[in-house]
């Protein structure tokens, strides 16, 4: 017997909302039917839209509250309701973090079928505003007004903004800077459907001492009145300390492009987290909320356990961050990261920090690692901090054929991080510790340590554990 769905397009329903989804929206049922609500709270009865229907859930637009959630704030923000950068800033703070655990724990238990292993509360950040260190925002064009900002909630509609409160006031600065000096000059911006125009996109970043680098991103090669541009940033600006120009013709949705032309300054800026400083360069990641990196990275080194005779392997090690925070506790440690550039920060922030045990290597893991095994390389413990889709299982097989003690896996989806756990698993490893850390306050994002270490080595402990105790 078919399914009827219980809602209709366009029509107006009460919905009791029980949890939040992975994007932030309420969760909720009517009739037992799934509807998706965006700025709904659990504990919350709403009513709301039906804005689209599939066969098994429909999205729904909130359009009154009947019972409030006492979790619910109002938000800071005063175009939150409009942008899409910011998704949880109606949520309190601590409910945020119960939220982020939960997140984890449901992926790791639903996905990753792990039902015995504990989740830690999440870590949370000391202040939840203004942590981004980074910022790309889009350029364009409205009422004849040149707008910047961040794309609204599932469109690419830019909603021009001023005073973004979950980035540093430096990156604040350079948006409204660069937004003034592209509308005197008449630099043309760029049309997205048109494919026409010249800027796409601001990135900028902020250093350790509130050192600014600008990127203009662009559609051409060249980029118009660029010595009048830089001219009139550094002099708004003068914390301006590097001024980028990046080139991305393609017509697509890749924010930054391979060819980047330092128009004037420093090639980097200079970042720390803990005592160690990083060179960041225009497309170098770099954890974007500073301080929880540093929080991150020291409970990635509790999980590595190590004592100083280890050979640890980095096995997507970027700008070599968490590499040289391992390399401070091990006997040697080799990053790995298939994009040069990075690779030659990772090289320089070694150097610069007098980090001499510790080698970098350009390639990919699946190829490098085989490769160290056959040279004698025998990795005691294993870090991965992969892209948000998580690991190949070609690449965690990688990985446990070189049986290593520990793998430290570093996540930024939970999703795809208990995925890869239920790879490894039969592969012989056993989920220890789950730590999420919030790296990003306001919105629904979470990061996420593990640690796994070998079942054959658990099971050691165990029977050892097991002859003291008859003792």
């Amino acid at each position: 017997m078919k399914h009827q769905v219980p809602v209709e397009k366009g029509k107006s329903y009460e919905i009791e909302i029980h949890t939040l989804g992975t994007s932030g929206e309420g969760v909720g049922r009517y009739e037992d039917f799934t509807v998706f609500v965006p700025y709904a709270l659990p504990g919350e009865e709403v009513r709301a839209v039906i804005t689209e229907v599939k066969k098994t859930y429909a999205r729904a637009r909130l359009t009154e509250i009947l019972r409030k959630s006492a979790d619910r704030v109002e938000p800071i923000c005063s175009i939150y309701d409009k942008c899409g950068g910011c998704q949880l800033q109606h949520l309190s703070y601590m409910a945020q973090l119960k939220a982020k655990r939960q997140q984890v724990i449901d992926a790791i238990t639903r996905i990753g079928g792990q039902k015995d292993v504990f989740v830690e509360p999440t870590l949370g950040a000391a202040n939840p505003w203004n942590y981004r260190n980074k910022m790309q925002f889009p350029v364009g064009r409205e009422k004849n007004k040149t707008i910047i900002g961040c794309f609204a909630q599932g469109s690419h509609e830019i909603i021009d903004t001023r005073d973004c409160h979950i980035q540093k006031e430096g990156n604040n600065e350079i948006v409204n800077a660069v937004r003034d000096i592209i509308t005197d000059l008449r630099i043309p911006v760029y049309n997205e459907d048109k494919h026409t125009g010249v800027v796409r996109h601001v990135v900028g970043r902020v250093g350790e001492k509130g050192e600014l680098m600008v990127v203009i991103v662009t559609a051409t090669k060249q980029m118009p009145r660029e010595k009048e541009f830089v001219k009139a940033l550094r002099k708004k600006l003068p914390q301006v300390v590097s001024v980028h120009q990046n080139v991305q013709t393609y017509r697509n949705n890749v924010i930054m492009g391979r060819e980047t032309k330092l128009l004037w300054g420093k090639p980097t800026i200079l970042d720390r987290i803990g005592r160690l400083t990083f060179h960041i360069s225009p497309r170098s990641f770099f954890q974007v909320n500073t301080a929880q990196a540093e929080v991150l990275y020291n409970k990635a080194l509790e999980f590595a356990n190590l004592k100083g005779e280890e050979t640890v392997i980095d096995a997507y090690c970027g700008t070599g961050t968490i590499t040289l925070f391992l390399a401070q506790k091990a006997r040697e440690v080799y990053g790995i990261e298939i994009v040069k550039p990075a690779i030659l920060d990772a090289q320089k922030n070694a150097r610069d920090n007098n980090v001499r045990n510790a080698e970098f290597i350009v390639g990919d893991a699946t190829e490098v690692m085989p490769r160290l095994y056959k040279q004698g390389v025998r990795a005691d413990v294993v870090v991965v901090d992969p892209p948000r889709a998580g690991c190949t299982e070609t690449v965690l097989k990688t990985f446990a054929n070189m049986h290593p003690d520990r793998i430290v896996y570093v996540s930024c989806n939970p999703a795809s991080l208990a995925r890869d756990l239920a790879i490894l698993e039969p592969l012989g490893y056993k989920a220890q510790k789950v730590q999420p850390v919030d790296m990003f306050p306001m919105t629904s994002h979470v990061e996420v340590c593990l640690e796994l270490v070998r079942a054959d080595l658990l099971e050691k402990e165990k029977a050892e554990k097991a002859k003291k105790e008859k003792k």
